[in-house]
């Protein structure tokens, strides 16, 4: 269900924040410090906060089955802020190896 409220949101036109990119643990610690309050029920805040995509993002290609945080057979972000599901070709800016 969340899956597909997520993808929901972005065919009807959300766009999130996927710039600046945490490049220090500071400003990873300060995205998080965002998304700490919201609650479950705030899917849209935390999309937009932690710049989520529907595909791989950079010339590089991040992608979400790559991240540290992504638990692969159970297609979900670990991340206890974000706690999400996602497809392995998703992407958001608290990407991290």
């Amino acid at each position: 269900m969340l899956l597909q409220m997520i993808e929901d949101h972005f065919a009807e036109g959300l766009e999130t924040k996927v710039e600046p990119f945490p490049e220090t643990d500071r400003e990873f610690g300060a995205l998080l410090d965002e998304l700490r309050p919201l609650s479950a029920d705030q899917l849209r805040e935390k999309l937009v906060i932690s710049g989520w995509l529907l595909q791989p993002y950079g010339e590089d290609e991040m992608r979400c089955q790559e991240c540290m945080y992504y638990l692969v057979h159970k297609r979900w972000c670990d991340l206890p802020e974000l706690d999400l599901p996602a497809k392995p070709e998703w992407w958001c800016r608290l990407w991290r190896i």
